[in-house]
């Protein structure tokens, strides 16, 4: 029987404390900045669009694993050197985006960690 305890702990617990504190903080940082931006808006931010930011952040750590781990995949252990501008832009761009279809992607790393875990 599965139990509730055994689920959250596979799933939730599944990263590791370093790696959920970075991405949280960046969650955080980023559901901050989006409730500045609209805070001077008619209306203010608006209560479903604030939970909209906060079920986001908390789920943004899980769909950046689950980029981390595409990106991981196709490059495998290789580096590359590239103009420091230009990737920044484009890691800035990926946090946004992981940020804003975490309530999207993040289901897909919780089920990989859960499957992960229940393996071993």
């Amino acid at each position: 029987m599965i139990v509730m305890k055994d689920i959250i702990a596979k799933t939730l617990g599944g990263l590791t404390k370093q790696y959920l504190a970075r991405q949280l903080f960046f969650g955080v940082a980023m559901a901050a900045l989006c409730i500045t931006m609209t805070q001077d808006r008619p209306g203010g931010t608006g209560i479903s669009n604030l939970i909209w930011l906060v079920v986001n952040a908390a789920l943004y750590p899980y769909s950046r694993f689950v980029y981390e781990s595409i990106v991981d995949f196709i490059v495998g252990g290789n580096s590359f050197w590239l103009p420091a501008i230009p990737m920044l832009i484009a890691k800035c761009v990926t946090m946004l985006l992981c940020y804003f279809l975490a309530l999207f992607i993040a289901p897909l790393g919780l089920a990989y960690l859960y499957f992960r875990h229940s393996r071993t």
